[in-house]
């Protein structure tokens, strides 16, 4: 879709705005702006401005009702499965927590979702995941950067497996891989996917067994999650350390 000057300046502004609320310069504690004062901010009419604040409230973090203002949602009220709200949130600071929580919501779809696309995959579905499998071999071997086919790949297997609401994850599940796979290559010292797993689950879906499908994606879930788990830990003992060092 290409966006006029007005839309682009919208986009602007929910991004500046979305990174200053997730990031704490607007809270309950610090109020939101008044509308005259953002306009002149961001050099903006106040249809875009209010357009932008439409986008922010759908999103979960602003609330605006007539004569009584806008103000900051508390965090529990975010939009987790918006794929802008996870990535503000991912890029203000490493929060492994927050990759454990995502990972855990994998551990409990995409084994399933392998499993329902081993059974019931289109011969479309089937060519995405052949594809998105020969692109992370293909960038392996030449020593490329994996991860958009590593991505490609388990949102293809999402789609595969037939089922709406786990094809609706696709957005979250990308922006949140694009951080999870990140940390997890950093701390095993690697850039490089792990082909043979994936290609395990792909091998599986495509002889149309679910059970091996189901079981590989669970064991390559795990393994991430196992990592994440390691990270924490390995920080959190870095800054135990730090605290030491200066008491």
């Amino acid at each position: 879709m290409v966006r006029t000057n007005g839309q682009n300046l919208t986009y602007r502004i929910v991004e500046a705005l979305g990174v200053a609320i997730v990031s704490g310069v607007y809270s309950a504690k610090n109020p939101f702006p008044i509308e005259a004062d953002l306009c002149k901010q961001y050099g903006a009419s106040r249809s875009v401005l209010r357009e932008a604040v439409k986008m922010l409230t759908a999103k979960g973090l602003l609330s605006a009702r007539p004569r009584q203002g806008t103000w900051v949602q508390t965090e529990e009220n975010w939009n987790l499965l918006d794929p802008d709200v996870l990535r503000w949130m991912l890029e203000r600071k490493i929060s492994f927590s927050l990759l454990r929580e995502f990972a855990l919501v994998r551990l409990a779809v995409e084994p399933k979702a392998a499993a329902l696309a081993a059974e019931a995959a289109t011969s479309d579905a089937k060519n995405a995941i052949r594809t998105a499998i020969e692109a992370m071999a293909m960038a392996d071997r030449d020593d490329e950067e994996p991860l958009p086919f590593d991505i490609a790949f388990h949102v293809a297997v999402l789609k595969a497996s037939g089922n709406r609401f786990f094809a609706q994850l696709s957005g979250v599940t990308e922006t949140a891989l694009r951080f999870s796979i990140r940390m997890q290559n950093r701390y095993k010292g690697v850039r490089r996917a792990s082909v043979p797993d994936h290609r395990q689950i792909a091998d599986a879906i495509l002889a149309g067994d679910a059970a091996k499908a189901e079981r590989t994606m669970r064991d390559l879930i795990q393994e991430a999650l196992d990592l994440i788990n390691k990270a924490d830990k390995k920080a959190a003992a870095k800054t135990r350390l730090k605290a030491r060092g200066r008491n």
